[in-house]
């Protein structure tokens, strides 16, 4: 039992190791806060000791004249003037010195009656200062404990063994010295003082310091574009330069840098993706030359990694608006710094879609659309717009509209319309492939072994294997991808698309982005899912007939309607007479002011409701809008009268028999109903196109050569045909051609010359024959004077 209690009250070695390290540090703590503790003590004791021998050796007694006075200098000085006011030459030395015993004792004679001490007390007071001091108990100067690092400790055969080592101890008077010597080093450098510069010197040491930065970062650019491979790391060196210190020039050096560093990027980065290497390519060994390119593909990607960290940066300062503790750049040059940043960022996007880091800017880019600096926002929306244009294969594009779909929903649909008119952009004509045209443009398959050794002999085996095998490579090494990708990439991003749309038709249907979604699904709607036509006319109709949409927004339902049925909706039975009717009732709302531009839209739409689906389009239809349309060319601007008229002649050609509108006998039954708002039933052909002889008359002369040429029935051939760049174009791009926009007629003015020049007309002969002989009679004729006698009159006038 002993031997067992025993047992239990030795800790193992393990246990000791296990508490050694909490014990070992309480020790420390301990031994620190007493060590920490002697010093003060000793220090105080050092400071008293010195004092107290200063004074025992600066104090003398004080006279007795003056027992309250206790400064030793005032003292001083009372006894040089008291030693002035004696006459000590004429003084015996037995007088001196009787003198001299008195001032040392206390009697009534010297004494101040005035104070109620005792004669000797201050005597005794200054006599026993320095035994006093004597009494104190003194230590000797010795020098501070060392503090101890406690380490492991080891084993052996007698037992645990303890390890320290001794702490390097500062000493405290050379940290006092060169207190001393940095305090004189400050009064060096407050002593001269700096020279002020004017604003003219000011700009001149500006100037010369940025153009010493400009060679700098001149010179490291072209070392870099001379040999990207070995100079790789002078891509660094000029990263570097985007923390310029120097506040007169670090915001222009750090714009440079920016653009030239994005420069750089553009030149030097390959044309494909660099992958990180495995621990295995890590461990086989390469030639120099293979070990050289990928150091160098290597630091490429990590400096191009930290611009972009360097852009995004510069960003979040411009946005958080806080001032960084160097105070280089102030508040108003961080959004210069942030406008130069995103540009680069917008140009790396467009140019370098397939290098490493594409996502990164796409995410840092896609929010900055939304930005409520107008600027930032445009430059933003014009790179992604370039990026959808120059994407074929929609690797890029696709990773834009994801990000673009999760940030629209992730705000509530609450962004600026700009960011859903850049899908508008994108090219995608195509997403599934036929059945019919799988069949004949099936993939091509090799033989099988079998298959060679049925119908094949062995030279020709062979020949079919080499055949094969060069078919392979050529297919590996064909750069364009195939179509089956190109396809399955188009279908994913257009799925993506026509999810944002409908969920903003579904819940935001009074949003600002409802026209932009319009917009797209008026492009797209030959693309969508014939399960979702049904649905989708439904919802469209619905939004018209709510009143909540402005016109133009109206007019894109409609136009998107008749897209949808244009493409794979031939094949349903629906009618769209109300999209008809809608458009027929609404067309006197465009007029010469702000409506305007709604007519590019009207022409397009028309467009597509009637001469695209003239099959579908009853005459009486056809003659009611044309009716309506040559009366609303009275009241537009030009270039809208010409699209207009331009529209009319094809409805003519498309359906001939409405040429019964230019004569003015023909008669029908019933009578043309204008206010009518069915086109069905207004009695079109009752009526005559009256207001071409009135757009004959106006003043812009394309209009009048439409006007003069639909009046003589759209001749394609003889004197009343149009000329060729007039005919052939379409009425949208003759609105666009004749467009007002910038002020000026198109074509412009001619100056208006009289018809006979040499022939001036004077002023007579504007005048009758008659009347110019009669004048001249009376003028001829030698006038009589008689005297003036108003009496006469004046006598007549009284009787």
């Amino acid at each position: 039992m002993k031997a067992r209690r025993n047992k239990k009250q030795i800790p193992s070695f393990r246990k000791l190791i296990k508490t050694s390290k909490v014990k070992l540090e309480n020790k420390l703590k301990n031994k620190q806060f007493k060590q920490q503790s002697t010093l003060k003590k000793y220090r105080k004791e050092q400071r008293k000791l010195r004092q107290a021998v200063k004074d025992a050796v600066s104090k003398k007694p004080i006279p007795l004249e003056n027992p309250k006075e206790k400064r030793p200098g005032k003292r001083i000085e009372r006894e040089e003037e008291e030693e002035e006011a004696l006459p000590l030459d004429m003084m015996d030395e037995d007088d001196l010195q009787l003198m001299k015993d008195l001032g040392q004792r206390a009697s009534f004679l010297t004494r101040d009656l005035s104070s109620s001490e005792p004669v000797h007390a201050k005597k005794r007071k200054h006599e026993h200062i320095i035994d006093k001091y004597e009494k104190i108990p003194r230590t000797l100067q010795t020098a501070p404990e060392k503090e101890l690092i406690h380490l492991l400790p080891i084993k052996d055969k007698s037992g645990i063994i303890p390890q320290t080592r001794e702490k390097p101890v500062t000493d405290s008077n050379k940290d006092e010295e060169d207190q001393e010597e940095e305090r004189e080093l400050e009064e060096e450098i407050t002593e001269d003082p700096i020279q002020e510069l004017t604003i003219e010197e000011h700009l001149i040491e500006r100037k010369k310091k940025l153009q010493e930065k400009k060679m700098h970062i001149a010179a490291l650019a072209s070392a870099v574009l001379s040999d990207p491979e070995s100079n790789i790391k002078k891509l660094k060196e000029l990263r570097s330069m985007l923390m310029e210190q120097d506040p007169d020039v670090a915001v222009t050096v750090r714009k440079l840098v920016i653009v030239s560093l994005m420069e750089l990027f553009k030149d030097i980065t390959p044309s494909y993706k660099i992958r990180p290497l495995t621990e295995a390519e890590k461990s086989t060994k390469t030639r120099k030359e293979t070990q050289k390119l990928r150091e160098f593909e290597e630091g490429l990607v990590s400096q191009y990694k930290f611009y972009l960290e360097n852009l995004e940066q510069m960003v979040k300062d411009w946005k958080q608006r806080k001032l960084k503790k160097s105070n280089v750049v102030s508040l108003k040059a961080y959004k210069g710094l942030a406008e130069v940043a995103v540009k680069s960022l917008c140009e790396l996007l467009v140019a370098l879609p397939h290098f490493n880091f594409h996502n990164n800017i796409i995410v840092l880019i896609v929010p900055l659309m939304n930005d409520v600096s107008k600027s930032i926002s445009e430059m933003c929306c014009e790179a992604v717009k370039k990026l959808f244009k120059q994407d074929k294969l929609g690797q890029a594009s696709l990773g834009v509209i994801k990000v673009i779909s999760g940030f629209v929903k992730g705000r509530n649909y609450e962004v600026r319309p700009e960011m859903l008119k850049t899908f508008l952009c994108l090219r995608i004509k195509e997403v599934e492939v036929k059945k019919d045209t799988e069949d004949i443009n099936k993939p091509k398959k090799f033989m099988t072994f079998k298959e060679k050794r049925k119908s094949l002999s062995r030279m020709q085996r062979k020949w079919k294997k080499a055949e094969e095998k060069l078919e392979r490579e050529l297919r590996e090494a064909e750069a364009s991808e195939s179509a089956e990708k190109k396809l399955k990439l188009h279908t994913e991003t257009l799925n993506i698309v026509f999810v944002t749309y409908f969920r903003i038709l579904k819940k935001a249907q009074r949003s600002p982005l409802l026209p932009a979604v319009l917009e797209g699904l008026a492009k797209f709607a030959h693309l969508i899912n014939v399960e979702f036509f049904d649905d989708l006319l439904v919802v469209l109709h619905t939004l018209i007939e709510s009143g909540d949409l402005s016109y133009q927004e109206s007019l894109h339902c409609v136009q998107t309607a008749f897209h949808i049925l244009s493409g794979q909706g031939d094949v349903l039975n629906i009618d769209p007479m109300k999209f008809y009717t809608h458009l027929y009732k609404t067309l006197f709302k465009l007029h010469a002011g702000a409506t305007n531009e709604g007519v590019e839209i009207v022409l397009q739409c028309l467009d597509v409701m009637l001469t695209k689906r003239r099959k579908q389009v009853s005459q009486q239809r056809a003659l009611a809008f044309i009716k309506r349309l040559c009366t609303l060319a009275l009241h537009v601007l030009p270039n809208s009268s010409i699209g207009i008229l331009a529209t009319t002649r094809i409805l003519m050609h498309t359906f001939p028999k409405t040429d019964l509108l230019l004569d003015s006998e023909s008669q029908g039954s019933g009578v043309f109903l204008p206010e009518l708002d069915e086109p069905e039933y207004c009695n079109a052909q009752n009526t005559a196109l009256w207001e071409l002889h009135a757009l004959r008359r106006h003043y812009h002369p394309i209009v009048q050569r439409f006007a003069a040429h639909l009046i003589a029935g759209a001749p394609s051939e003889g004197s009343g045909a149009l000329k060729p760049e007039l005919s052939r174009r379409s009425a949208a791009e003759l609105f666009e051609a004749y467009s007002m926009a910038e002020m000026t007629f198109n074509p412009p003015v001619e100056s208006s010359n009289p018809k006979i020049k040499g022939k001036v007309l004077q002023g007579d002969s504007f005048l009758n024959e008659d009347l110019n002989q009669l004048i001249k009679r009376y003028s001829s004729e030698v006038a009589t004077e008689l005297p003036l006698d108003f009496t006469k009159y004046l006598k007549t006038s009284l009787h």
